[in-house]
């Protein structure tokens, strides 16, 4: 809720009404229960909560290369896949996994021409331990990082690496479905495996009209179903909104999505596709003086004032409002200073 509305909110229904000007002392107010609270120095953020689901950023289609055979191995949905490691297998060989931004085009041999897919390659045998330096030229060394890699994971040692030997992805998948059958024929350039990243988003849905309360790079803290609490930041928020479409065929609430990306991108992961909640923190004041919300009163001359009490002594300041939460406000005023206490309704 915006400071604005807040204090809207408060005037209208949850505060106090002091028709008269601030600075003196004021009897008690007959017939409405009261207790105090005391005037302390915290910090206060102020929170735009919406919902959302968890999930993993990326998707990837796996497409085979090659010239065909039987599949022999497939991986479960699920399964998570490392650099090096199998993804399927063709005729009992491992087709196993290399990292890189786009995926390889020709076969990898001595005497083909430099490229970013080269040194994608080196990049890899760099990262196993099998190469000491990476460029974009296929070398002497390239053959033999290759050798040492084919004999490490028992291979034919032939120095050459053709299509269908490795596949190339971003980084680390995780295995979202599996559309061929162990035993049928490999087709190669139809899609066989989808997949994702390892990495746990959070797909975030904002009401259109709260839109102006969410920005990239907005610090959020997200409520997990076991109720535990992870940071995180808003990384996006779409331009376009959509408009769910209700049972009864009407036109239901607009919305804009966006992506929470988390401090730690693991906590998740075991949670796909699991509703959260998100507390969007748009701003954030620290060690400033507040009260509870319902200590503030209306001021004749407008405004916001407190009752300070000392014991019996019941004097109506007038204070300026800062930054709201759900039931604290920040607030400015002379006479006012941590440990006083204010006046609030008792219920």
């Amino acid at each position: 809720m915006t400071t604005a509305a807040t204090a809207v909110a408060v005037a209208a229904t949850g505060g106090w009404f002091a028709w008269r000007r601030p600075g003196g002392a004021t009897p008690a107010a007959a017939g409405v229960p009261t207790t105090t609270a005391k005037v302390t120095k915290i910090d206060l953020s102020n929170s735009t909560l919406v919902s959302g689901a968890l999930g993993y950023r990326g998707d990837y289609t796996i497409v085979p290369r090659g010239e065909g055979g039987t599949l022999t191995a497939l991986p479960d949905p699920g399964k998570v896949i490392n650099r090096n490691e199998p993804v399927y297998e063709v005729d009992n060989k491992p087709v196993r996994l290399f990292y890189a931004d786009r995926p390889a085009f020709r076969p990898f041999a001595a005497g083909m021409t430099a490229g970013p897919d080269v040194r994608a390659l080196e990049e890899n045998l760099k990262a196993l331990g099998y190469l000491s330096t990476a460029d974009a030229t296929f070398s002497s060394a390239t053959t033999t990082a290759i050798k040492r890699w084919q004999r490490a994971t028992g291979q034919t040692i032939n120095g050459r690496i053709d299509p269908g030997e490795v596949i190339f992805q971003p980084g680390p998948i995780r295995i979202n479905t599996v559309t061929g059958k162990v035993g049928s024929d490999l087709h190669p350039g139809e899609p066989l495996l989808t997949a994702t990243s390892t990495t746990a988003v959070v797909t975030i849905t904002v009401p259109a009209g709260q839109t102006y309360l969410v920005h990239a790079g907005d610090t959020v803290t997200v409520t997990l179903p076991d109720q535990r609490k992870v940071t995180g930041k808003v990384l996006y928020l779409s331009p376009v909104a959509d408009q769910a479409q209700q049972d009864n065929g009407r036109d239901g609430q607009v919305t804009v999505p966006g992506i929470v990306t988390l401090d730690d991108p693991q906590v998740g992961s075991n949670l796909d596709r699991a509703p959260v909640q998100v507390a969007i923190t748009a701003a954030t004041v620290t060690g400033v003086l507040a009260v509870p919300v319902t200590a503030l009163v209306a001021l004749a001359g407008g405004g916001y004032g407190v009752y300070k009490r000392n014991g019996a002594q019941r004097t109506l300041l007038g204070v300026t409002t800062g930054l709201f939460s759900d039931t604290m406000v920040e607030v400015r005023g002379d006479g006012l200073q941590e440990g006083d206490d204010v006046e609030v309704p008792s219920s």
